[in-house]
């Protein structure tokens, strides 16, 4: 009896101590770094209609041979709107072609009528209604923006609003060295 005593005592501190490990182990992680397991993958095969107005849709072959962002957005989206004046600049300083993915508009006019009021950031943009290139790239909330290197491989995944500050010290020297990547790759072909 005494044992099972004693049993009965270190079951839950057990259990305590495993989960005192857990949610400490939890806590040392950004939150905003969702992990993808598209990472070092290639873009998953996509034909997006242009959404409404443009004739501009694209598919997984239209990210090959440069390196591109691929940046989901949604009129509805208020991250989207803090995000945009950033996106505008970028597209301003050529810096990167980026492609949009328009998700889940209530009405497929919303989309378009956003962009003309606040600017097209877009090189092409694609439709998606019914999130099935949203499911393909893994995307867990908008704004979400994917590096994809010349080859089409997906190299990196940022979930949030874009900025100044990330694009200085994480998105923009992963462009950099991709497209010094791609140089080499063109020198030894």
């Amino acid at each position: 009896m005494k044992s099972m005593n004693r049993t009965l005592f270190y079951v839950p501190l057990a259990i305590f101590l495993v989960m005192v490990v857990y949610f400490a182990f939890g806590l040392t992680r950004d939150a905003r770094v969702l992990p993808s397991v598209l990472i070092n993958k290639p873009v998953p095969p996509l034909v997006l209609k242009p959404i409404e107005g443009s004739v501009r849709g694209f598919s997984t072959d239209d990210l090959k041979n440069q390196v591109t962002l691929v940046n989901v957005f949604g009129s509805w989206c208020i991250a989207c709107k803090v995000e945009h004046p950033f996106l505008m600049e970028l597209k301003k300083s050529n810096v990167v072609p980026i492609y949009g993915i328009d998700w889940r508009e209530v009405n497929r006019k919303d989309g378009p009528a956003w962009l003309k009021r606040f600017g097209d950031p877009y090189t092409r943009i694609g439709d998606d209604p019914k999130s099935k290139a949203a499911i393909a790239f893994g995307v867990t909330g908008a704004p979400e923006t994917f590096i994809v290197d010349h080859r089409g491989i997906i190299r990196y995944k940022h979930t949030g609003p874009l900025n100044y500050e990330i694009w200085r010290s994480t998105i923009g020297p992963i462009v950099d060295q991709l497209r010094r990547d791609q140089v080499k790759a063109k020198g030894t072909s």
